[in-house]
């Protein structure tokens, strides 16, 4: 009985990693329809996203079932309550990438990124899908320090999306409202995604160390 249900916990971890595989192919794609104004990309990711609002309910509900009939201790417990959270962030980083891609679709033909951006978008696009790719790796390989770079990252991320609004801002700027509104929703979808991806990081931290990681310190814990 208690292998079957180990079995069970290991099946849960295994579809994260399934899950992460798709969230990372839906920001690569809504990334490259966003840049490329794709309407075909962007049209797969949107209807795709309900395949990732799926796994959520399903997994959230094999989790509650182990927690309810299983009686978990220590540190099946722990994988359980993180798988939960993990779950959460994954359907979130998901939902993101539709929004990118409903942009794209909202502008098409047009390029919804003003051609002055183009190259920061790139790079956001570029440390998306590490981040996503870092997240996967550290659940598939039980890696809690490949989850501790994830910080690093991000705070790469976050130095692009502050780029946008000294740019968006500077004197003499001519950058229209349209324009700047998508610039600033688009930067606030790409940085939100890596910090989904942050979040997925503590808890396979949390899950291997049963600690927590917060702070600037973090990287280096």
């Amino acid at each position: 009985m208690r292998t079957s249900y180990h079995e069970e916990l290991n099946s849960v971890l295994d579809h994260l990693v399934h899950m992460a595989d798709l969230v990372e192919i839906a920001i690569r794609e809504a990334s490259e329809a966003l840049l490329t104004a794709d309407l075909g990309r962007a049209e797969a990711v949107i209807t795709n996203d309900a395949q990732l609002d799926q796994m959520h309910e399903e997994l959230e509900y094999q989790c509650l079932s182990l927690l309810a009939l299983q009686a978990p201790v220590a540190g099946e417990l722990r994988t359980i309550v993180s798988a939960i959270r993990v779950v959460f962030e994954l359907a979130r980083m998901g939902d993101l990438a539709a929004h990118i891609a409903k942009i794209a679709r909202l502008r098409y033909p047009a390029h919804a990124v003003p051609e002055r951006f183009e190259p920061n978008f790139r790079e956001m696009a570029e440390i998306a899908e590490k981040v996503i790719d870092v997240a996967r790796l550290s659940l598939l390989e039980r890696d809690a320090q490949g989850a501790r770079t994830l910080a690093t990252i991000d705070a790469k991320m976050d130095g692009l999306r502050r780029d946008h609004f000294t740019e968006i801002f500077r004197e003499g700027s001519d950058i229209d409202v349209e324009g700047a509104v998508d610039v600033a929703l688009l930067g606030r979808y790409f940085e939100r995604f890596s910090d989904h991806a942050v979040a997925v990081g503590r808890r396979v931290i949390y899950i291997i160390t049963g600690e927590v990681p917060e702070g600037v310190d973090w990287p280096n814990a």
